[in-house]
């Protein structure tokens, strides 16, 4: 069991840089593979980015590679999307996952969930 509670999301200007962050707690998060999924109006859910449960392992979606950093402090039970040069088309609610194992680009693989948080990028 794992509880994931997203903050950092807003307004930012195209260009711009904002940074998520995804608070966790339960036994079980230490070991888990974290993700970062996102979905805009009227479109379904895509992959952002995901980590290994030991950080040392990073995989992005082809749109935000270079420009987005998946991180993670084990320490605090956090995780980051660092996001940067931001771009209209990045506007979406953002949610950050985990699951057990290796890191998985696909949604319903995923057994935890947050809230979500709202990315606004306007020019």
């Amino acid at each position: 069991q794992v509880q994931l509670v997203e903050s950092g999301g807003g307004l930012a200007q195209a260009g711009g840089s904002l940074r998520l962050s995804c608070a966790a707690s339960g036994r079980t998060f230490s070991a888990s593979a974290m993700g970062w999924f996102r979905q805009a109006a009227g479109k379904e859910r895509e992959f952002v980015a995901s980590i290994s449960s030991s950080g040392s392992s990073t995989y992005y979606a082809d749109s935000v590679k270079g420009r987005f950093i998946i991180s993670r402090d084990v320490a605090k039970n956090t995780v980051y999307l660092q996001m940067s040069r931001l771009k209209l088309e990045d506007t979406a609610v953002y949610s950050c996952t985990a699951k057990a194992g290796w890191p998985s680009k696909v949604d319903y693989e995923y057994p935890y969930w947050g809230q979500g948080t709202q990315v606004t990028v306007s020019s």
